[in-house]
Parts: C-alpha cells; sequence; structure tokens
C-alpha cells in the first residue's frame, strides 16, 4: 500500500444525512447498502457517512477498483449510478482502521460532486477525528493512482 497525508474535510452531508438540506429521507449510505451488500460487499460494519479526505495538492484516479458495481438502482426516484470500491487504511493517531475508498462515479451521479483531491473513505467510527484533523491514508497503488 502507498501512504498519502490528507486533512479531513467537511462534506456534503448526505451520505451520513445530517444535511439540513438533503434531498434524501435518511443517509445516502445506509440507503446505499441494502443493494451493495445484495452485490456481494458488506459494509454493515462501518459508519453511515464518510470521511472526506482531501489529499491536495495531489489528486487520485480510480484504475482497477476491487469492486464495481453498475446500473445501482438504490432510489425509486433517481437514475442508477456506478460505484467502485477499493480496501485501504486510515491511519489517525498511530491507530490503523481498515476501509474502503468509496467512488460514486462522477459520470452517472447526479449531484453532490467532489473535488479530484478528495477521497471519500467508509470506515469505522473513529472517536476524536474532526474536520480539519491530519490523517494518513493507504491506498493499493494497482487500485487508485495518486497523481
Amino acid at each position: 500500500m502507498k501512504q498519502v497525508l490528507g486533512i479531513l474535510k467537511s462534506g456534503h452531508q448526505v451520505a451520513s444525512g445530517i444535511a439540513e438540506d438533503n434531498p434524501y429521507e435518511q443517509g445516502t449510505i445506509e440507503m446505499q447498502l441494502p443493494f451493495f451488500h445484495a452485490l456481494g460487499l458488506d459494509l454493515s460494519k462501518f459508519y453511515l457517512g464518510t470521511l472526506n479526505i482531501d489529499i491536495a495538492p495531489h489528486r487520485f484516479q480510480v484504475v482497477q477498483p476491487q469492486y464495481t458495481f453498475h446500473n445501482v438502482k438504490w432510489h425509486p426516484d433517481y437514475p442508477t449510478e456506478d460505484f467502485s470500491f477499493s480496501p485501504c487504511q486510515i491511519i489517525f493517531k498511530n491507530i490503523t482502521y481498515g476501509g474502503f475508498v468509496y467512488y460514486p462515479h462522477p459520470e452517472t451521479k447526479i449531484g453532490h460532486f467532489q473535488d479530484s483531491s478528495i477521497i471519500e473513505v467508509i470506515a469505522p467510527k473513529i472517536s476524536e477525528i474532526d474536520y480539519g484533523a491530519r490523517i494518513a491514508i493507504a491506498l493499493k497503488p494497482s487500485e487508485i493512482q495518486i497523481q
């Protein structure tokens, strides 16, 4: 795995469902979980939201992720989306947490786009972490490339 340093940033907060203007009845991760599970990826042990890690000035590119799911119809009122996932590790305060890079493909996404330096990660709940925290993320270079 290759490590890159980043800063935890606030996201759109629709993944967790805490955004005041959330267009969905729940957080998107909670709504998507059963579909990912049915397709072979169990994310039930993780926090129902994402960590948004800004690796600027670097950018990332998803090249050959472990999981890619096409045409996921996770909401009855919205078009299907494609998602990719790659195992990763978050290192915070010298503790390593396993997780997955969560990559909703921008070409099928309907809104809430991320900057190309923001990596979204689904991970366990990490106590004492807050926006602005410096964290490291370890990625598989064969699956996600850092530029």
